[in-house]
């Protein structure tokens, strides 16, 4: 026994790890490499390893004898050998299927494996006899190639991941270059120099994460690439476009988002304003490079109709289908995605959290794990800001109380989010950053309507018309609107590179794609000492707590700290900007 090491491995495939150990960072971030974190107490934090943990893991270049090896530098006692064996046999299944073209049939697959006892266990299966997979050999199946993703979809789900060799269309070819880039003409490069724009350069990271989705290409042509929010996931994707060279549909998450994909694309390529349209309920513009919304293709009158949009799939020859956000794809889009596996697609995420569970599904059709940028080393390196997280428990009028004592679970967990005492909260903290550009961000319209109105401050839901939006937004951008309370429009894909505090009043319940994104509007790098904080306000021994737990999972896991405290002592914890001062974890200051 060695009793100086931080974890405790169980043969259940959960670890815990003691969040006091001196080497807690080191063995969180080993960890979070091919294992989730499902729980986050203040002693110990529990993680699980799961097949696809272990798929994504193996896809990133680790194999059974690293992680088993890595499990023992870290646990305190032998690794059960139980769980080595099991460890060993998932890992193993990465990479013992593959789908190729049929050599003999025209728009058919060949499903192989050198492994019998491997493709018996599949023959056996009776959920694969819909998918209409043929036995040929002990060793080989063919299907119909308009049957692919479904069988890698059900394949991933009995536990059997495929790698996909059967190739890709090319596309239409679209010419794409960077702005500034040097070319036989010299057009971009003088093109900049007349407006006085530098030519534009990619971080060493964006181009590792975009040179990892290409030399997957060849084989793979498909994956995922996971980077904190204000990494530059848009550039990255551009990166992919000018690697492939090739007409490309893009989806994401609102029409906000739209715009900004347009206007990164005008600025930093050699793209024409013609070559580029925008999908979405205002316009209907299918152009070489088309940007869309998941919502505009699932659109649909009654619930009886067709989805009439989504023959936009077809409306090219799209060589590339990037899905920004693509943790947030919706059922219909993955039976969509399933039918053209032939085109190549890149998934753009910060956190491959799904709260639907659904994360195999985009393991099957979009691809496995390609890149993945911790939030933290990007921290380190100054190319996103340092997050102070607090944790500000604010107790309930007595008469709130009595009203949730009568009220049912949901009821509960509305009253305690909307909560009124958190106003007064919310405007101490305004007082105290009071030069600092900052975001109200909360759930129910209701309670944003009277926060509204208490400070004098815009409200941006999905109500208000785009351009106003956007006009706010651009006030905001340029310093002459300091505060916004926004709903959850603002969750994803708004470009605030000023803010610097966010301040969370009320969430979707347990969401943890929903706080990593929150806390993602506040981490653009900042001019000056290039630190953000955000609060989450929580009613004080109610449900609210027990959610509030569950939405911190994903940013625990990245490393941040959420300090926890009482109303009264708020200015005290955002007064402590030396996170060595902090244990890991959740830390309770004042008299929680």
């Amino acid at each position: 026994m060695i009793k100086d090491k931080p974890c405790i491995v169980q043969r259940d495939r959960t670890i815990l790890l003691e969040v006091d150990h001196p080497g807690f960072e080191e063995a969180r971030e080993q960890l979070s490499r091919y294992a989730d974190l499902v729980k986050s107490p203040p002693s110990f934090h529990t993680y699980r390893i799961t097949p696809l943990s272990l798929w994504n893991a193996a896809s990133s270049g680790w194999n059974a004898e690293q992680i088993c090896g890595n499990l023992q530098s870290l646990s305190r006692w032998d690794v059960p050998a139980a769980l080595i064996e099991e460890i060993t046999r998932l890992v193993s299944r990465y990479g013992q299927l593959t789908l190729l073209k049929h050599s003999e049939r025209d728009q058919w697959l060949i499903l192989r494996s050198d492994d019998i006892e491997l493709m018996n266990e599949i023959r056996n299966q009776q959920a694969l006899s819909k998918t209409g997979l043929t036995f040929l050999t002990d060793t080989e199946a063919e299907i119909s190639a308009e049957r692919r993703g479904v069988l890698k979809q059900e394949l991933t789900r009995l536990g059997y991941p495929v790698m996909d060799y059967a190739g890709y269309q090319d596309g239409q070819f679209l010419h794409i270059r960077w702005r500034g880039e040097t070319e036989e003409t010299g057009e971009a490069a003088r093109e900049c120099r007349m407006d006085n724009r530098s030519p534009f350069r990619l971080r060493d990271y964006q181009k590792e994460a975009a040179e990892t989705f290409r030399d997957s290409g060849g084989k793979g042509g498909s994956g995922v690439l996971v980077l904190p929010c204000g990494a530059g996931k848009t550039i990255i994707g551009m990166a992919a476009m000018r690697e492939l060279e090739c007409e490309t549909l893009i989806l994401t998450s609102n029409t906000t988002s739209v715009r900004q994909w347009v206007a990164e694309l005008r600025d930093k390529t050699t793209l024409q304003a013609h070559e580029i349209g925008e999908y979405t309920g205002q316009r209907k513009e299918v152009r070489p490079v088309t940007v869309a919304t998941y919502q505009i293709l699932t659109h649909r009158h009654r619930k009886e109709d067709e989805l009439r949009h989504m023959k936009l799939f077809n409306e090219r020859s799209w060589g590339l289908i990037i899905y920004d956000e693509v943790h947030l794809l919706p059922a219909p889009v993955f039976r969509a995605t399933a039918d053209i596996q032939a085109t190549r697609r890149l998934g753009l995420t910060a956190t491959l959290v799904r709260e639907d569970g659904r994360e195999h599904d985009v393991f099957s059709l979009i691809g496995p794990k390609r890149y993945e940028m911790p939030w933290k080393s990007l921290e380190n390196k100054g190319w996103i800001a340092s997050v102070d997280c607090v944790e500000v428990r604010v107790p309930m009028p007595d008469r709130l109380k009595e009203k949730c004592l009568y009220a049912g679970t949901r009821e509960q967990y509305r009253l305690a989010s909307e909560n009124p005492a958190k106003i007064e909260v919310v405007k101490r903290l305004l007082r105290h950053h009071s030069d600092a550009q900052t975001l109200i961000i909360g759930q129910y319209l209701d309670q944003l309507e009277l926060v509204s109105s208490e400070l004098g401050a815009p409200l941006i839901s999905g109500q208000m018309p785009q351009s106003q939006r956007n006009d706010l937004y651009e006030a905001f951008r340029k310093g002459e609107q300091r505060v916004l309370v926004v709903s959850k429009v603002a969750n994803f894909a708004v470009d605030l590179p000023d803010a610097s505090v966010a301040v969370e009043i009320s969430g979707s319940f347990g969401s943890r794609q929903e706080e990593a994104q929150r806390l993602g509007r506040i981490l653009r790098p900042k001019a000056d000492d290039n630190r953000a904080y955000f609060y989450a306000l929580v009613s004080q021994d109610s449900r609210e707590e027990v959610f509030a737990l569950r939405r911190q999972l994903f940013l625990i896991e990245q490393g941040y700290r959420y300090r926890t405290v009482t109303e009264p002592h708020i200015l005290d914890a955002s007064s402590q900007a030396n996170e060595d001062d902090i244990e890991p974890g959740k830390e309770a200051s004042g008299t929680t």
